[in-house]
């Protein structure tokens, strides 16, 4: 551990060192680059030198030892010191883990009603509900650019960009069906139902990833939109759809004003789709779909259970269970959020043991 942390160091203070060279600084493709490197870089180049003073005090803590008069306060600041050695060995461990270069992105989210009817709409609705308040408790901001409301409430489908530095970091495990257990405002006889709403999260793929959409391979569809954009959206053709044909995605956008707004963002939408099927292609490839993943990331994967009479709920892909479910439900998901990513941190940790 002790070299990679050296060559971390030394990588950083390299940068460093280049950023202050006038042929750099003239250069703002190089300029950028470098200061997004050292700052990639920062949090485990602070960890190691307070690391590497606490090893310092400790030397010179135990030479305090062998002199009688402050040997027992010396031994009170050695044991200490041992402490929070040890407490930065693990934070350092956690941060040599290789960071996934999508988590400082913005993310696309796409929520639908699945099985059951107008309760599983109503349920995309809540779950739409449950991820703005999150969103907005982190200080994002989020854009709806397509919706399709339920009969009965909520969303057949919703699908909105939640724009903010490490979104996608936070958001990324929520992939996958959510499933609810309560009596229905629908159900006039009281009975509980279970229904299920589907989550698909994607990092939105910025200027620095090169996707090429070439024109011959989409189809541009103009209709007038159907959902709630304000007033003058639902009255001329604004509404656009893009399908790729080579992978057969279809992507929506209605909620801008016009018909330009909407294209543009429906071709962000159509680069993040093609860099996430990208992606899924070259973990596959490298055999990256193994245990040490915290879910499979499908629409199909039962992840989480949502049960409102006894006020739980329930991520069975890490057994974590809380009865906090009113709270969840209006945006509080830091401690479920939080118990995802230690266990994915502790997965692999013990993937590079192995």
């Amino acid at each position: 551990m002790i070299e990679r942390l050296e060559a971390t160091l030394e990588k950083y203070n390299n940068l460093e060192l280049e950023l202050t060279k006038p042929e750099v600084l003239s250069d703002i493709k190089k300029t950028k680059e470098y200061s997004k490197e050292m700052s990639e870089l920062e949090d485990i180049v602070n960890c190691y030198k307070k690391y590497k003073k606490v090893l310092e005090d400790i030397e010179s803590t135990k030479e305090m030892t062998k002199d009688k008069e402050l040997e027992e306060m010396a031994k009170e600041e050695l044991k200490n010191l041992e402490e929070e050695k040890e407490q930065l060995d693990k934070e350092l461990e956690i941060l040599l883990i290789p960071k996934d270069p999508n988590d400082s992105k913005n993310v696309i989210m796409e929520i639908r009603g699945a099985a059951g009817g107008d309760e599983a709409n109503i349920f995309a609705g809540d779950l739409f509900r449950m991820y703005t308040r999150y969103a907005e408790k982190q200080g994002f901001s989020y854009q709806v650019y397509n919706s399709v409301d339920g009969t009965a409430g909520g969303f057949s489908q919703i699908e909105l960009i939640i724009k903010g530095k490490g979104a996608y970091s936070l958001l990324k495990y929520e992939s996958g069906s959510h499933r609810v257990q309560r009596v229905p405002v629908t159900e006039s006889n009281g009975r509980l139902q279970t229904s299920t709403a589907t989550v698909l999260v994607m990092p939105e793929a910025d200027d620095d990833i090169e996707i090429d959409i070439n024109p011959n391979d989409i189809r541009v569809d103009i209709y007038r939109s159907s959902g709630n954009g304000g007033q003058g959206v639902n009255t001329t053709d604004s509404a656009v759809r893009i399908t790729h044909l080579p992978t057969g995605l279809v992507v929506t956008c209605q909620n801008e004003r016009s018909q330009i707004q909407n294209r543009e963002q429906a071709m962000k939408v159509l680069k993040s789709r093609l860099y996430e099927l990208q992606m899924q292609e070259k973990e596959e490839q490298e055999g990256m779909m193994r245990r040490s993943k915290i879910g499979t990331g499908d629409r199909a994967e039962k992840i989480r259970t949502y049960n409102y009479p006894q006020n739980r709920v329930t991520d069975h892909r890490i057994g974590y269970t809380t009865n906090n479910l009113d709270r969840i439900m209006d945006g509080a998901l830091d401690d479920v959020i939080n118990a995802l990513i230690q266990e994915d941190q502790k997965r692999k940790l013990q993937g590079e043991e192995e």
